[in-house]
């Protein structure tokens, strides 16, 4: 992936953009300024919600296509978790009496975890609803409490700049901390705010609430979000993420019934950081997918009708994979995969098939 490619795709990835949201008029900007700075007197105005994008998951970066994550229905239980601080990062959560042995983390998931801002709601009430993107230096965590959503996404440092600018332009941010971070809160609608907060460690991280928010119920909740060590981050994710050191376990479960490639060895799928079930089972079926289309290029090329129809049989076969049924109602990878499996099985090798799988 190009410099040029990463930079398009964060920006695309930018709700906020000034080509996609227009100037504010001066007195829609005055009232504005005056609600940031007087966090009760947006409980007493009210007007529409704008609606905005929502970051999207394994489906927008591989493919192109809207894809709405899948919702985890376990509590993240950080408030009554005992807690490092990331001031003692070799440190691991307490334990009470009679409680089991600590965890073991394999070094795919500790060096995982420490390529993200660790950021977490130190407060009861809040679930994880998805995440991806941990190993990189872009990813997504999003937590729920009773339809308020708060998402935090993070990017390399280097497009700081370019994201402050955008805000900066918008003529509306007010300097806060996030346990210790400095920021800088941006301002939308009424209940629509986001925070920036500066390069750290490599990547700065981004917050941007959704749902039914006041200014005081945002700023307080701010005041809850903790860092935390590696362990304690990795101790907080529901059972559902999919670390590292589990992907080949779970990626032979969804798996079971998927015709594999030839010489495709499931042992050695490499599946970049924690992932929800949605992300996992699109990273690996994209895999699954790109290994067919080579096979049917190869086939073809060489002239083996018979390795032609067996990719071609397998890649029409998807329409039954449990794993992409399971996720049909989440999002829409299953359908960019299926539009693409199909043309293949067909004959037609489309335009752009490597980055609607997200091949390389």
């Amino acid at each position: 992936m190009t410099e040029e490619h990463l930079d398009r795709m964060v920006r695309d990835a930018d709700p906020y953009r000034l080509d996609a949201i227009g100037h504010l008029d001066g007195a829609k900007q005055a009232l504005l300024e005056e609600i940031m700075s007087d966090p009760v007197l947006e409980r007493v105005v009210e007007a529409p919600k704008p609606r905005r994008r929502v970051g999207r998951g394994m489906a927008r970066r591989l493919a192109g296509a809207a894809t709405a994550a899948a919702v985890l229905t376990i509590v993240l239980a950080v408030a009554t978790m005992p807690r490092a601080r990331v001031d003692d990062p070799g440190a691991a959560p307490t334990g009470t009496a009679g409680a089991s042995a600590p965890v073991v983390y394999s070094p795919v998931a500790l060096k995982a975890a420490e390529g993200n801002p660790r950021l977490l709601i130190d407060e009861s009430g809040w679930r994880v609803v998805t995440v991806y993107g941990f190993a990189q230096q872009q990813g997504t965590i999003r937590f729920d409490n009773r339809g308020r959503q708060l998402e935090m996404n993070w990017y390399p440092a280097a497009h700081y700049d370019g994201f402050r600018a955008d805000r900066l332009r918008l003529n509306v941010s007010k300097r806060v901390e996030v346990d210790g971070w400095p920021g800088e809160l941006f301002f939308q609608g009424l209940s629509d705010f986001g925070v920036l907060l500066r390069p750290r460690d490599g990547v700065f991280v981004e917050l941007r609430s959704s749902g039914d928010w006041g200014r005081g119920e945002f700023d307080r909740t701010l005041g809850h979000i903790v860092r935390v060590d590696v362990r304690t981050w990795l101790a907080a994710l529901p059972a559902e993420i999919v670390t590292p050191e589990r992907v080949a376990e779970e990626a032979v479960k969804v798996l079971a019934d998927v015709p594999l490639p030839p010489d495709f060895d499931v042992a050695a799928l490499v599946i970049v950081g924690p992932n929800d079930p949605y992300q996992f089972g699109a990273q690996v079926t994209s895999r699954i997918g790109c290994a067919w289309i080579a096979e049917w290029l190869r086939a073809k090329r060489a002239g083996d009708e018979a390795a032609l129809r067996r990719a071609g049989d397998a890649l029409r076969s998807s329409h039954t994979w449990r794993v992409l049924h399971q996720m049909n109602d989440q999002g829409d990878w299953p359908e960019t995969f299926w539009e693409i499996a199909d043309k293949v099985a067909a004959g037609q090798l489309p335009a752009g098939y490597a980055q609607g799988l997200g091949c390389v």
